[in-house]
């Protein structure tokens, strides 16, 4: 058994049964939690009740008010209740379900790199990676390749490499223009450093909330509030992603926003999270900034023809119009 204390939060909104499938998981795990603490933002009592009716060792329940309700603001309560002995606190989003040994590699990995101040892990089931075969032939116009595996290029990436508008760097990376490669990385039980954690599975060291806490810019669903996040707990360390704490990651539906606000979010908070790695980017990388977001704004567009999604595609689109435009008028207030 490990000797690390660490805490699990998991914040929670309507989602009584992803929830518990997710905890099922945990009481599993090789290692487990020192404590376990649910901040419920359910504006029902279907969550607590389900819980009282299931036992889970170690695990504290928090109903919020409405004005502590919202992923960051969750986040930041749970932070305040985490026990003083914990080292390490880890958050997962209420609809995934954990491997085994996800919670022993996140903890390894703190352990064996005392400068690593951020952990994630991966999603299987959205996992395209595949291994090479020696005597495959891939199409490297089409493929993505890392460490003897490869990802089938997504067609918005084939549109961005023709047109120089693709990242340099591996994924989870931000260039300076932000918009990086969004590919995880091949299930290897390698270790990647990044810069960008996914708020699904993302793990740090406590003595970091002494310094930053989750930003009330993000709001409500908070689309890439992870980011921010992941962007300013650099300051302290490094950030990677340890292929071998794999899970599953559902998205449930339930609790999100619509397309048109989605949309928004997109452009809005992604303009964001890139000015707080680059808060004074050069005009090269501004330009490529709006163009990659017009270009991938278009590509949006085109869904309405080519999906059977076409309402939700044409909102969303519709969204990221309207926040590139406010970026014109009313630029978020970035802080640092």
């Amino acid at each position: 058994m490990s000797d690390t204390k660490f805490t699990l939060i998991v914040c929670t909104y309507k989602r009584p049964e992803p929830l518990l499938k997710l905890l099922n998981s945990v009481k599993k795990q090789a290692l487990y939690p020192s404590e376990i603490l649910i901040v419920d933002g359910s504006i029902d009592d279907k969550t607590e009740r389900l819980l009282v009716t299931h036992e889970f060792q170690n695990l504290k329940y928090y109903k919020v008010e409405e004005n502590e309700r919202g992923l960051t603001k969750q986040r930041n309560f749970g932070i305040e209740k985490v026990d003083l002995n914990s080292e390490i606190v880890c958050f997962l989003d209420d609809d995934t379900e954990l491997d085994r040994n996800y919670f022993k590699a996140i903890i390894d990995t703190f352990k064996n790199d005392s400068n690593c101040v951020g952990v994630g892990g991966v999603a299987v089931n959205e996992n395209r990676w595949f291994k090479i075969d020696e005597n495959q032939s891939i199409d490297l116009s089409k493929h993505y390749v890392i460490d003897g595996y490869a990802i089938k290029e997504s067609s918005r990436n084939l549109v961005r490499n023709k047109l120089g508008l693709q990242s340099p760097f591996r994924p989870g990376i931000m260039p300076d223009f932000s918009h990086g490669r969004t590919y995880s990385y091949p299930l290897n039980n390698k270790i990647y450093p990044v810069d960008l954690l996914i708020g699904m599975s993302f793990n740090f060291r406590k003595s970091i909330f002494k310094h930053i806490k989750f930003s009330i810019y993000f709001e409500g669903y908070g689309l890439y509030e992870d980011a921010d996040f992941s962007l300013r707990a650099l300051r302290y360390g490094t950030n990677v992603i340890n292929t071998a704490a794999k899970l599953n990651h559902y998205h449930n539906i339930s609790g999100r926003p619509n397309k048109y606000k989605y949309g928004k979010m997109v452009v809005k908070n992604g303009w964001y999270v890139w000015r707080v790695k680059y808060p004074n980017p050069t005009i090269r990388a501004r330009i490529k900034w709006h163009t990659t977001s017009f270009l991938l704004t278009i590509i949006r567009f085109t869904n309405v023809i080519n999906t059977n999604q076409k309402k939700e595609a044409l909102t969303e689109s519709m969204g990221r119009v309207v926040g590139w435009w406010s970026l014109f008028f009313n630029k978020p207030k970035v802080h640092l």
